[in-house]
């Protein structure tokens, strides 16, 4: 996921200086104008951690900026550090670390502007709590609502509810208790456990490290005793050990460890432990650090486990505590929120990155999407950028992962775009589901190799891809006809034919057509299971699809044939008049027109039918054969 950096590296291996003085991390969000810049100033000024370079090149622009009649603006440190531009719109994460005597804390700002959800979920992914701004005139506005939600979503169960320039509003107890009251039901309803409220004002500094008494009322802590004092354990020693392998350790013949960073938990020499995804049980023999060997580790920590049995442990596995061991399954729920200007399409494979490993997946189902302001569900078939939505995943195969609720770091993943390696969206598990549980391989003694010889030749998918008229269909057509007369097994699917049966309930939107190529690719593997060369002729416009039926089959089974046909050629052939519907607009979602093809970077053969014949193209094609396959294929 997009997070904030951890920094986990530089962290002190020693677990007592780490709680000598522990890290608060904590992101500070609010509606634009409601004063997180002159809170953060505010923090860094008063705790003395503004960078030395930063108060000369402030105090020259404050000339010009002249707020307060004093010389020194102080939004202008934190401003400068992060490229807020005039109207508030942060367009990045901006990081700030101060410290008391006895606490180090990292403020993470996040935009005010409300479509940015993605900086939004990369700021909360690792803070221990959120510091919630409102203006003390203003009510909690619908802005404070959405990164609430998100905040929610993001597993932050402690909000600190900063009620700001309580210095325009006199200081009343009113205004101040009329926002707490209409606040905490909401959080409550959203799953936020505590919210501590605090009226301060930024700008005078009242509440915020000192009580002035402006608000005699107020007996409560300041802002700064609430970050000192509440408590930061979220996925810490109290939570299940969980250790995602990122590498075997192997210096020597007589040394085999597993090494990675505690996502959660403790672990001690001696304890019993389980490797997931296969179960596999053993013990501690000996814990590593950067430093040396260590009797005990924790949450945050780079270490090297060394078992006490000789098992199979690989970089992707899950080493954990046998009292409280993660769901390992290929299907689970989850909120998913969408990062990508291409909007999310059930069934699409992506790359699924989890704490440890990474697989391939697919969203099977969109089962609402979440209007962020009301907290309602809407049925929905996609999600746009920003959206959020509830859903269901299937990987390729099981995984072990925790819900996102019990420990945030192993219940986190996000998506791939596989064909740019774009992160396309964030997601947040609910739970594993179980339906297929009853479902299993059938061990059949006849496999895809006794077929193959049983007919004489090696299976295979022929794809050839390109735009409607490029003249697939006739390529294709023609080349089963030279590999039959050559005593071979084929079978051709084509895309209209194909649309007459199996795929007649999808259209042409981007999602039908996703779902087209995924039907079709399975049914290819099973045809080159039973040991048929498959010729399959469909425009497959996106390179994802096409990827992803590649991967279904075995390497060398798969051979992507860009049938190359410039647009102008196939709307003078538009052998189905076709094109002339779509320009007047009659057939929406055509391929070249108003739906994009994404033409192969690398094929395994490009056929020119400028310059070739159908005859000479399926030729070709079998001469790519013959040349990969051998004179027996």
């Amino acid at each position: 996921m997009a997070t904030v950096p951890r920094e986990t590296e530089d962290r002190d291996a020693s677990p007592a200086s780490q709680e000598r003085k522990r890290e608060l991390r904590f992101v500070v969000c609010g509606s634009v104008d409601d004063g997180k810049s002159t809170l953060l100033a505010r923090l860094l000024r008063d705790s003395r951690t503004v960078l030395r370079d930063r108060p000369s090149a402030a105090e020259r622009e404050s000339r010009i900026r002249d707020t307060r009649g004093d010389g020194f603006d102080s939004v202008l440190p934190v401003d400068g550090l992060q490229a807020e531009p005039e109207q508030g719109a942060v367009l990045d994460v901006a990081c700030r670390t101060f410290e008391s005597d006895r606490r180090k804390f990292m403020a993470i700002d996040v935009p005010g502007h409300e479509q940015d959800t993605r900086t939004m979920v990369a700021a909360a992914s690792n803070a221990d709590l959120a510091l919630l701004l409102v203006d003390a005139r203003k009510g909690i506005p619908t802005r404070t609502r959405r990164h609430s939600h998100i905040l929610s979503l993001m597993g932050i169960r402690q909000v600190i509810l900063a009620v700001n320039k309580m210095d325009l509003v006199d200081y009343r107890k009113d205004a101040f208790s009329s926002l707490v009251d209409a606040y905490g039901p909401f959080a409550r309803e959203l799953g936020i456990k505590r919210v501590h409220a605090v009226p301060l004002s930024a700008l005078t500094g009242e509440n915020v490290f000192d009580r002035q008494d402006r608000a005699p009322w107020y007996d409560g802590p300041t802002l700064m005793e609430l970050l000192e004092t509440l408590e930061i354990d979220a996925d810490g020693e109290q939570s299940p050990f969980r250790l995602p392998v990122r590498q075997v350790n192997r210096p020597n013949p007589e040394f085999r460890g597993f090494s990675g960073i505690v996502a959660s938990g403790r672990i001690e020499r001696g304890m019993p432990v389980v490797v997931c995804p296969s179960g596999e049980t053993t013990a501690v023999e000996h814990i590593f650090g950067p430093a040396g060997e260590l009797e005990s580790a924790v949450a945050g920590q780079s270490i090297t486990l060394v078992l006490a049995d000789e098992i199979d442990v690989k970089p992707g596995d899950m080493i954990a505590g046998t009292d409280r061991p993660p769901e390992v399954a290929d299907q689970f729920a989850a909120h998913l929120i969408w990062m990508d200007a291409q909007p999310m399409l059930p069934e699409r494979s992506y790359r699924v990155r989890f704490a440890g490993t990474s697989e391939v997946g697919r969203v099977t189902d969109l089962v609402h999407r979440v209007d962020i302001d009301t907290m309602g569900r809407l049925a929905a078939k996609t999600l746009e950028l920003n959206e959020i939505g509830y859903c269901k995943i299937s990987l390729d195969r099981p995984v072990p992962f925790d819900s996102h609720g019990a420990i945030r770091r192993t219940g986190a993943f996000v998506l791939i775009d596989r064909s740019t390696d774009a992160t396309a969206g964030a997601g947040m598990i609910g739970f594993a589901l179980r339906r297929a549980s009853n479902v299993v391989w059938q061990d059949l003694k006849t496999d895809k190799a006794d077929r193959a010889r049983a007919i004489g030749q090696k299976p295979c998918v022929l794809w050839l891809t390109g735009l409607s008229g490029a003249g697939k269909s006739t390529i294709a057509d023609r080349l089963e006809q030279k590999l039959r007369a050559l005593g071979k097994h084929t079978y051709v699917l084509d895309g209209d034919n194909v649309r007459h049966g199996l795929n007649r309930d999808l259209g042409f939107t981007d999602r039908d057509r996703v779902e087209n190529i995924r039907r079709v690719s399975e049914v290819a593997k099973l045809m080159v299971d039973a040991g048929l060369i498959v010729i399959v002729s469909f425009i497959s416009p996106f390179r994802s699809e096409r990827e992803m039926a590649r991967n279904l089959v075995e390497e060398g089974e798969f051979f992507e044939i860009f049938v190359d046909t410039p647009l102008d050629v196939c709307e003078a052939r538009d052998p189905k008049g076709l094109y002339v519907k779509a320009r007047r607009g009659e057939i929406p979602n055509f391929t070249g027109i108003d739906s994009p093809y994404e033409a192969p970077g690398d094929p395994d053969l490009r056929i020119d039918t400028t310059r070739q014949s159908a005859e000479q193209a399926a030729e070709s094609v079998v001469q790519l054969l013959l040349g990969a396959k051998g004179p027996d294929y």
